[in-house]
């Protein structure tokens, strides 16, 4: 059954996601070559820490650090560590936050100094291809309306919608109903409702091969079996009886 969300609970995850939006600045801030990743993890802790939240991730089924930090052909779930952006770099961020009770969840992409237009490309259809998908964001349209969305606009900009993770429901727990594709799967699954929170998240492949594979070594790291650039963009999402919002956005965003 999918969670429908009270005024109260909603209020709650805008106050998680702020802090999300804000921790994502700080280390978009603070990306440049030669910083670690572990730095930028630091920061988004203390700046979560600040506010008397606890990163979503740290801990979840293991996961060892407070955020996911993915370079190039990485997808998701990279762990930092004393890795060193360079340029020509992107670097795929994923912030949670739990705060009074309710998680907000949002990530992105960004370049490492001066990069290839074909990488700055993937960064951008990443990005809107998720905004695509809010279109359909409305009472009354399938869950399955969003995947499609972002299916195809990825596939007419020549990339490929990795299928192996989705988003998800979010709200007292990380992870609730539905399951939010990224592409179109042939089932339309759910109508959305007003008080249904989303964490609707675009992961894309430079190329045809979608097929991506979780790190032997970690546990963790998933990565492109083509060893093609990846990008992944996300934002946790209000439905509503009239334009849905984005939880997670930060100034100057919708």
């Amino acid at each position: 059954m999918i969670p429908i969300k009270s005024q109260r609970e909603i209020a709650l995850m805008r106050e998680a996601g702020k802090i999300v939006a804000e921790s994502l600045r700080l280390a978009e801030l603070a990306i440049e070559p030669g910083i670690a990743t572990e730095m930028l993890e630091s920061i988004i802790f203390k700046n979560i820490a600040k506010y008397g939240a606890k990163p979503s991730f740290l801990g979840y089924r293991g996961f060892p650090a407070s955020a996911c930090i993915s370079v190039n052909e990485e997808l998701i779930h990279g762990i930092p560590g004393k890795r060193k952006l360079r340029e020509g770099d992107i670097v795929s961020i994923d912030v949670g936050v739990f705060h009074n009770g309710f998680h907000a969840d949002s990530s992105a992409t960004f370049p490492v100094g001066e990069i290839s237009p074909q990488a700055q490309l993937l960064i951008d259809v990443t990005r809107q291809s998720f905004y695509k998908s809010l279109l359909f964001c409305r009472v009354g349209n399938r869950i399955g309306d969003i995947g499609k969305a972002i299916g195809t606009y990825a596939c007419q900009h020549g990339f490929s919608v990795v299928e192996m993770f989705t988003g998800h429901g979010v709200g007292a727990s990380l992870h609730e109903e539905p399951e939010v594709p990224s592409n179109f799967t042939g089932k339309r699954g759910s109508r959305m409702a007003s008080g249904m929170t989303l964490a609707i998240e675009p992961m894309l492949v430079a190329g045809s091969n979608p097929d991506v594979e979780v790190s032997k070594h970690d546990g963790w790291t998933v990565t492109s079996i083509s060893g093609n650039l990846t990008a992944h963009y996300e934002h946790t999402v209000l439905i509503t009886e009239n334009e849905p919002e984005l939880l997670t956005a930060q100034e100057g965003e919708p």
